[in-house]
């Protein structure tokens, strides 16, 4: 029996599905640089924590963020998910210095708050969500898996390069923490990141399936 041909709006609909966390003029070489710049941001943040500075993150963020949000055709739901994304990181990484199994380094506003630099990470990183990173966005599970498994990995990384965050023993408390608040946080990163584009987009594609 023969399978019916999708019709043209439908295969439209999809192409629409599929690129609506893409939100940048550029290419190819913007996911790049949307990618590279998260990395300058999170090496400034790091290391300058670690020496005892929480402004070089702060500053590095500043400057990507900006950029990004320029260059953006979706501005309005960019500062939303980067709200949303500095939301988590209060919670998050508020919750590893309050319970005492984590301390940060370079935290002016006390022991037991998340620093700065953290939170300009989490802000940065909400950047690279319809970019470079769009692919999770209509992927839930990966989403969940990534940030289970990247998510700690990265404060590992921070901890023994270069002692921005200190965990106190056993490690393992810290790091099965942020396990789940990483697996929690990403998929709802990812959920907002599609959700704040999505609508506006396949509504254009409707308008253009209608006009045909």
């Amino acid at each position: 029996m023969k399978t019916p041909a999708p019709s043209p709006r439908r295969i439209r609909a999809a192409r629409v599905d599929e690129t609506a966390c893409l939100h940048l003029n550029g290419g190819d070489m913007a996911l790049w640089l949307n990618a590279i710049g998260y990395q300058a941001v999170w090496f400034c943040a790091v290391i300058g924590a670690g020496d005892g500075h929480w402004w070089p993150g702060v500053a590095a963020a500043a400057v990507f963020i900006t950029w990004q949000w320029a260059v953006s055709t979706q501005r309005a739901a960019d500062l939303r998910l980067v709200a949303l994304a500095l939301l988590c990181g209060v919670v998050v990484d508020g919750a590893l210095a309050a319970s005492d199994w984590g301390a940060y380094a370079a935290s002016p506003l006390g022991d037991r708050v998340a620093p700065p630099w953290i939170l300009a990470v989490w802000m940065s990183f909400a950047m690279t969500l319809r970019v470079s990173l769009a692919w999770l966005c209509r992927r839930p599970w990966t989403a969940l898996a990534v940030g289970a498994l990247g998510g700690p990995l990265a404060w590992l990384g921070a901890a023994r390069g270069w002692q921005a965050v200190v965990f106190d023993p056993p490690e393992w408390r810290a790091l099965a923490l942020l396990v789940v608040a990483w697996a929690l946080a990403m998929p709802l990163l990812a959920w907002r990141a599609r959700r704040g584009v999505a609508g506006p987009v396949a509504a254009a594609g409707d308008a253009a399936s209608t006009m045909r």
